[in-house]
């Protein structure tokens, strides 16, 4: 997934808000080193010269509760040199956090300081992550 992005790249998504460039990979092989049962479709991908776009479902079990979750995400891209200058990912954190967070997530998943604190949290877990694989830019 690395590959695929320009190194001045930009990712967003309703967690990981705003990445660049050799964040968006660590992001990637993050999420699918935790990944102990990840399954990924795509559907409906359309791509011309300059932008593009997907539908992607992610299925797997949030490692922090042990719950399934199933993401159903909307993505729209820009390339550069024949990579990915911009991707944006979009799909609904409440519906998210109801699942990855249960009852707590169900109760006040929609209410913007748990989507902050679900930002935040996600941002800290990429920090260590970095932290502990002595990760950076290159």
């Amino acid at each position: 997934m690395a590959a695929c992005y320009t190194p001045a790249a930009q990712f967003h998504d309703p967690v990981f808000s705003d990445l660049t460039g050799w964040q968006i990979a660590t992001m990637w092989r993050m999420l699918c080193e935790r990944a102990s049962d990840l399954e990924i479709t795509v559907a409906d991908v359309a791509a011309g010269r300059d932008a593009g776009s997907a539908r992607w479902e992610a299925r797997y079990t949030f490692s922090a509760t042990g719950r399934h979750v199933h993401n159903v995400i909307a993505a729209s891209f820009s390339f550069a040199d024949g990579k990915i200058a911009r991707h944006t990912d979009r799909f609904d954190l409440y519906a998210w956090a109801r699942q990855a967070l249960g009852l707590k997530g169900l109760l006040l998943g929609w209410a913007p300081p748990v989507q902050q604190a679900i930002r935040a949290q996600a941002a800290r877990g990429l920090d260590a992550f970095i932290r502990k694989n002595g990760l950076g830019p290159s």
